[in-house]
């Protein structure tokens, strides 16, 4: 009766739909725990580069159950285009494979609509959004006048509480911002169109994952964004609104903690983020724009260029402790080869004094400085190495280093961009 956990280590963006494109195959289920369409994974099928924004991606498997949790927010419109997408490829996609929980929110356009208003509204303080209507929506859920999937199955119930909503957001988007109000009827029934295509796909995510765990079956909970993006844990305000966190998984799956038997770290060789918020190992350099070219660092939802820097194992070793991983994944390991040094932040200078510990507060990290370790670099191609002890001593003693000073073993080594390019020190993962 096994749960594992994989989430992302730093600010999102770390390679997760990757490792868990691995981790599927020796899984029953693969479940989505939070999060919405803000997040982005790029996985492999056949020759086909797909990216998966609300679909976990063990849907590439046919004899996989995929389940979506009550902690997602949903936009039903992305939804349907991304299963829609998905079947062009000949993928199954029926609610026979894919199952959606009655508890997750649902987002509609005047969410959207919102998020660009509000955040406009910030002007110089902009957070970053995507303005996909994730914290707008969120925040229904929390004010307790959302709308969540389950409603769907009753199509009029359903398309009053859309109206009301619709014309409760339009007082906001006139009133208080200023902004065009959204059309209420014309969403009404496109919502509704919406409503009656996934209906289908309703289930109890929180019995059905249950189920599957007394029964033995292997359990592969899937995260969005990282760490540093939790909105209790990470730099807030520059944020998610959700919990990517491993707490999150079992409140938005909603099992208990005696099930999880593995929680998996990913993180890059590197730190990368996009958006605004204190990065202390940004580089605005001709290495930084290296990373960036050689590791295609742009978003897969936004396609917004990347932020690169060092690695920061003060944050990641805050990510450590407040997910207790077991295991970690490193990805992009290649991008590093063909550097004279590489440098790691050991700590922080926050104004003369030295900090071992990663700050709560994001105004005080944004005053620190990184204090790095330096260690030197490889010229070597990596991309066929396939057991670590043939990777040069350089690369060895980089991640020997990094395992001593987070205190977690690294047990995938991603050495380049294909499926097959990584070193697995133990294939069968349920052995970790």
């Amino acid at each position: 009766m096994p749960a594992t956990v994989v989430l992302g280590a730093q600010w999102g963006d770390e390679g997760k739909g990757r490792v868990v494109d691995w981790m599927t195959q020796q899984a029953d289920v693969v479940a989505r725990y939070a999060g919405g369409d803000n997040a982005g994974h790029t996985v492999i099928y056949g020759e086909q580069e797909l990216s998966l924004h609300l679909v976990p991606s063990g849907i590439l498997y046919p004899e996989k159950l995929c389940l979506m949790g009550g902690g997602m927010v949903v936009n039903p419109e992305s939804l349907l285009a991304e299963i829609d997408e998905l079947e062009e490829q000949g993928i199954d996609v029926s609610p026979r494979h894919l199952k959606l929980g009655e508890t997750a929110h649902l987002i509609f356009a005047c969410h959207r609509a919102l998020d660009g208003a509000q955040e406009q509204g910030r002007g110089a303080q902009a957070i970053g959004t995507t303005r996909r209507g994730i914290g707008p929506t969120y925040t229904d859920k929390a004010a307790r006048v959302g709308i969540r999937a389950g409603a769907m199955r009753d199509l009029d119930a359903f398309a009053e509480a859309v109206r009301a909503l619709l014309h409760s957001k339009n007082r906001w988007l006139t009133q208080i911002y200023g902004q065009a109000p959204v059309d209420v009827e014309a969403n009404v029934a496109a919502y509704c169109a919406y409503a009656e295509r996934l209906a289908p796909y309703l289930d109890n995510v929180a019995l059905r994952i249950n189920q599957a765990l007394e029964a033995g079956q292997q359990v592969l909970c899937e995260g969005a964004q990282g760490t540093l993006l939790d909105i209790d844990h990470g730099t807030y305000p520059y944020v998610t609104s959700s919990n990517p966190t491993v707490g999150g998984a079992l409140t938005g799956l909603g099992f208990g903690p005696r099930y999880v038997q593995r929680v998996v770290g990913v993180t890059k060789a590197y730190t990368t983020r996009v958006g605004r918020g204190p990065f202390p190992t940004k580089l605005e350099n001709a290495v930084g724009q290296r990373i960036r070219d050689v590791g295609h660092e742009y978003g897969t939802t936004t396609g917004r260029a990347r932020d690169c820097g060092w690695l920061d194992a003060v944050a990641l070793r805050y990510a450590v402790q407040i997910n207790g991983f077991t295991h970690l994944a490193l990805t992009k390991l290649d991008v590093l080869s063909g550097l004279e040094h590489l440098k790691v932040a050991v700590a922080y200078d926050y104004r003369g004094t030295r900090m071992a510990h990663f700050p709560p507060d994001a105004s005080v990290l944004a005053d620190c400085a990184s204090q790095y370790e330096r260690f030197p670099g490889w010229a070597e191609d990596i991309r066929a190495i396939r057991a670590r002890r043939d990777l040069p001593q350089a690369a060895q003693d980089y991640l020997a280093w990094l395992e001593d000073f987070v205190g977690v073993p690294v047990m995938l080594i991603g050495v380049g961009p294909e499926r097959e390019e990584a070193i697995i020190e133990a294939p069968d993962w349920r052995a970790w």
